[in-house]
Formats: C-alpha cells, structure tokens, sequence
C-alpha cells in the first residue's frame, strides 16, 4: 500500500500547519509534545507525518525520504531547493528577511560585518546591491553580535520586532517577505497523485478560508507604525526637557 510521508518541523510551523491538514483528514494520534517519537500515524490510514529540523525539511523532501513537506521560504532560499515543487503558499508562520542593526549606530566605513545563519541569502542580497562584506556564521542569538562588537549588522526573520527593540536594535532594511510553503518531491507528485493532487485541494481551500478570516498580520503591522512611534516618542521627550528649562533663561 502507497504511504504518503509529510515532513514537518516542531514550532509555530507544526502548531499552524496542523489545522490545516485537520480540514484534509489528517490529524495526529499521539501529541508530538509528549513523545520521543520522530515518526507519527495519522488518523489517515496512507498518510504518516515526521518531524526534523526545519533546515532538514527540504533535504528530506528533495532526497525523497518525504514526499511532502512544509518549511518557512527563508529555509527554502537558503538551501536552494531547486529538486522540490513548491505548490502553495501555505499563508502561515509569517515574518520578515531583515537586516537590523543598533539604534542610531554611527556610520561604518570599510566593510560591513554581517552575522546571520542565512550566510548564502545575505552573501547574494549585498552582492545584488554591489557590496562587499564579511558574513560570519552564527546559529542563534542573533542580536548579541552588535551588542557585543562581533557584527555591524545581522540578518534574521524578524516577527514582532520585540526582541530587537528590547535589544536596543531596529530594522534596516527589508529583504524577502517569509511565509510557510508546502513543497513536494518531483517524482512523489507523479507517482503518488491520489494522495498528493486531493491534499493539495484541500490544503489550498484551508488556506483561502483561513486568508479570508485573519485579521492583518500584527508583526507588518509594528513594523509599519515603529518609525512613527520612534519618532513621536523623542517629541514628547524634547517637550518634557523644554517644560523644565527655568523661566529666568
């Protein structure tokens, strides 16, 4: 009997992909939270899901070890993922590419050091742009590298912009938008089409539900309005300062 195999990761991709695969009949029978397990069955007798490394997702699906997958678009870029078919924008798990750098930081001259674990994507943004940089490779805690001398900059998806504020960092500028994509093995998508073409169906009616209820996204939102508070915050705080100027000057 044919098995349908669907990668995923744990996180917000598993936490936001499981309601849509709820709408196509899948549905897990063990909380993946509570076992050691990697492999799960589905209350789908042909389909079982596992769960790796969101970085091993599309090495997973490209090899044909999964037939089917969902990894954030940054990964996707990052990898290269030139052996999947990436049918649909899944609309979940949605961020920003960003470069972020300190607040009010003076001008750097020379090359600009750039830490991130998207070495490949920020080596090509800055090329695209005719720079040359150093990129130095790191696999978390972003935000410590200019606090700490190691980096000018990094690049990083960023969500709600919270930790960078509370980091004394601020967006830069804007790389790629990342949403959640599902990809599919080239050779699964012709020889398992009974299961992959009604799963894509139904995936791409849960999505376009799902799109037609969600209020807007609250992280574009912060990151929209950021510069505005920035700014109306040093107003208040310069009239503040003039209040308490003493009259006999």
């Amino acid at each position: 009997m044919s098995q349908l195999i669907i990668a995923l990761s744990k996180g917000r991709i598993l936490k936001d992909t499981l309601p849509l695969l709820k709408v196509a009949g899948i549905e897990l029978l063990e909380d993946p939270e509570k076992s050691r397990k990697l492999i799960f069955p589905t209350t789908h007798p042909k389909v079982q899901i596992v769960i790796i490394r969101a970085t091993d997702v599309p090495t997973y699906v490209e090899n044909g070890a999964a037939d089917v997958g969902v990894a954030g678009k940054d990964v996707l870029m990052e990898h290269g993922a030139s052996g999947v078919y990436e049918p649909l924008d899944l609309n979940i798990a949605k961020c920003r590419l960003m470069v972020a750098g300190k607040v009010n930081a003076p001008p750097v001259h020379g090359r600009l050091r750039i830490a991130t674990k998207f070495v490949n994507l920020a080596k090509q943004y800055y090329a695209e742009k005719g720079e040359q940089v150093e990129v130095i490779k790191l696999y978390g805690s972003m935000e410590l590298a200019p606090l700490m001398g190691l980096a000018d900059r990094i690049v990083d998806v960023v969500d709600t912009g919270k930790t960078l504020v509370e980091n004394g960092l601020e967006p830069l500028e804007l790389i790629a938008h990342i949403s959640s994509r599902l990809i599919v093995n080239k050779a699964s998508f012709k020889r398992k089409a009974d299961l992959i073409q009604p799963l894509l169906q139904q995936l791409s009616h849960a999505v376009e539900q799902s799109r037609v209820s969600r209020p807007p996204d609250e992280c574009l939102c912060h990151l929209a309005i950021k510069p505005f508070c920035h700014n109306f915050l040093s107003l208040v705080l310069d009239l503040r300062d003039f209040r308490q100027i003493p009259s006999s000057l």
